[in-house]
């Protein structure tokens, strides 16, 4: 509201001054208008206002950011409900890529819980605490030896204690020694009517303890995939456009919705890997700056549902043995004869795990001969005269933060990046060693990365020379499992491509892949990084760089056999272990050089 006040002189002029006051009284809307008139043209040539005194922009500049917030979009935009649109965008794949597109898909398919015209209700669905698992006689009776197989029958039961009839529960298990620091991963297998089975190789003598956990119920599963497909928006990004004093900040992702607003188009003019942003009301889309982490949707599923995402209920529980669930594991019997193959009755599934633990330390059970660098002189007579280039996400970055804290020679040079975000580079100039870790491209859930640095694995790898002395380490799955499966196997095709160019190029460069690892979870984190969304992206990610001259860090299978809580970020004891293992590759590919 805007008011007039005029002073009234002596008592002789007063009627002339109440005339005066009503007169400017009624002209008031008038100058109203011209004024915001004069405003709004000022602030739609805006541009123009740069030759103005300082003292001008400043006063202009805040006006603007007032009105500004009034109409900028907060939080994320409504969701394109659509599970075909996001997993197909970019380039449409060859029929080739197709093919091999439908064979991943196949590979990691999940088994779903039978269809119902209401949602399961919680009491029918799967509780641990009511499921039981047996530890199966051995071929020699009671007794167990090195090279034996071991097998654990587990049947679950729902809410009120009766047998389920269908499969499709995520089941983790271990077997492990707490007194001799020892543990493998187990592998489980779905029989599709309520029981599962556990097979565990055992490679040490001594004790040997059975555990299965349930991590997901099958009908959490079935949320979980939902998800997946139909709300890809649930981590959201936005960017900040600047240019002169006028910002603003829209929401971006891979998948927008298409017809709502304009928008600013981001793909990668090599890769076709897609990305947009609404598009700033004011500024154009060369204006953008920053990429960052805009937060995550909440509500994105149902009070019954929740109840399938219980802490200490139905996520991450043991399941109790129905007897002894441990052993006694004998030396190796060299009198045991060999098993003779059946046409009548087939072998048994023998499991193969990539390494295990004993001592606290990783056994690799591969073609890498595992050593103990246990003082940073080793690190650094390994690592001289070598380049390490780290891309991909915080879980590869933690190998740059350990070896930079670890080996005091590696000096790190301050590029002014920010924090846990990087890029990141450390020397030492006596060895001639060179560490560099760069994060992968969006989706990237980090706080603020430059535009300039929003960089694609692929295309960096294009720019390296290679060679004997080149290290190549890629993390890259944490910041895919919102998104469909297609997206990942999409940007990992581009990946596989630039590697296959790499080592044509330069046949001795080394190149390690950090696989998925399990990580805490609750309900939050379930909905946006289960780790069924990983197990899902690693099976992925295995296949397609099979049969390719790389080394694959089982970080899965290291962070299920140890003993220590999983978390995203795994402790420095395996961080340890995981850079031994690529040490000992290094050294040994140098050694036969």
């Amino acid at each position: 509201m805007v008011t007039a006040e005029c002073e009234i002189g002596p008592d002789h002029g007063r009627q002339k001054g109440v005339t005066m006051c009503r007169n400017l009284s009624k002209y008031a809307p008038i100058f109203l208008l011209l004024a915001l008139s004069g405003l709004i043209f000022l602030l739609r040539n805006i541009q123009t206002l740069e030759n103005l005194n300082c003292h001008s922009v400043s006063t202009l500049y805040q006006l603007q950011s007032r009105m500004h917030s009034a109409f900028t979009q907060e939080g994320p935009p409504p969701l394109y409900h659509n599970h075909t649109f996001c997993g197909h965008l970019g380039q449409e794949p060859s029929a080739e890529d197709a093919l091999e597109e439908r064979f991943l898909l196949d590979s990691i398919a999940w088994p779903e819980p039978p269809p119902h015209a209401t949602p399961t209700p919680l009491r029918q669905t799967s509780n641990p605490a009511h499921s039981l698992f047996a530890i199966l006689p051995g071929k020699g009776g009671k007794e167990w030896h090195v090279g034996d197989q071991l097998e654990a029958l587990i049947q679950m039961h729902d809410f009120q204690g009766r047998p389920k009839r269908y499969g499709g529960d995520f089941l983790v298990a271990r077997l492990h020694s707490p007194e001799l620091g020892a543990g493998v991963a187990g592998q489980v297998l779905d029989h599709r009517n309520g029981f599962y089975s556990a097979l565990f190789p055992l490679l040490w003598v001594g004790s040997a303890r059975v555990e299965v956990t349930l991590v997901h119920s099958s009908e959490a599963v079935a949320v979980l995939r939902r998800l997946r497909e139909e709300r890809p928006d649930r981590v959201f990004f936005k960017s900040l456009f600047r240019s002169g004093f006028l910002s603003e900040t829209t929401v971006c992702n891979m998948c927008l919705l298409p017809n709502q607003q304009p928008q600013c188009n981001y793909t990668d003019l090599n890769t076709g890997e897609p990305w947009y942003c609404y598009k700033p009301k004011m500024l154009s889309c060369d204006t953008r700056i920053n990429h960052a982490k805009g937060g995550y949707q909440k509500h994105l599923i149902t009070n019954k549902e929740a109840l399938l995402f219980q802490s200490g209920v139905n996520i991450k529980v043991r399941i109790h043995a129905s007897g002894p669930d441990r052993i006694n594991v004998l030396p190796k019997n060299k009198d045991q004869p060999e098993v003779e193959s059946s046409s009548i009755k087939p072998e048994p599934m023998t499991v193969t795990p990539s390494g295990y633990y004993y001592g606290g330390s990783w056994r690799p059970l591969g073609a890498v001969t595992m050593r103990q660098f246990n003082d940073s002189s080793a690190i650094t007579q390994c690592l001289k005269g070598k380049v390490i280039n780290m891309y991909g996400d915080s879980t590869v970055r933690q190998w740059f933060e350990y070896l930079n804290a670890f080996v005091p020679e590696l000096k790190e040079f301050n590029l002014h990046s920010p924090k846990n975000v990087g890029p990141f580079m450390a020397v030492d100039s006596t060895h001639n060693i060179l560490l560099k870790y760069r994060c992968h491209g969006p989706p990237i859930r980090f706080s603020t990365v430059t535009s300039s640095e929003l960089r694609y694995v692929s295309n960096e790898l294009d720019g390296l020379p290679g060679g004997p002395d080149t290290i190549v380490v890629l993390s890259i799955w944490a910041h895919f499992s919102t998104f469909p499966v297609e997206v990942y196997v999409r940007r990992l095709r581009h990946i596989r491509r630039a590697l296959v160019r790499l080592l044509d190029r330069a046949p001795g460069t080394l190149v390690v892949i950090r696989s998925a690892n399990f990580q805490a979870l609750d309900q939050e984190v379930s909905l946006y990084n289960s780790d069924w969304y990983s197990l899902q992206l690693d099976g992925v990610l295995r296949a397609m760089f099979k049969g390719l001259d790389v080394l694959l860090v089982d970080a899965w299978e290291m962070t299920l056999a140890h003993h220590l809580p999983h978390a995203l970020h795994p402790p420095p004891t395996i961080v340890k272990n995981m850079i031994d293992i690529v040490l000992s590759y290094v050294c040994s590919e140098k050694k036969k050089s």
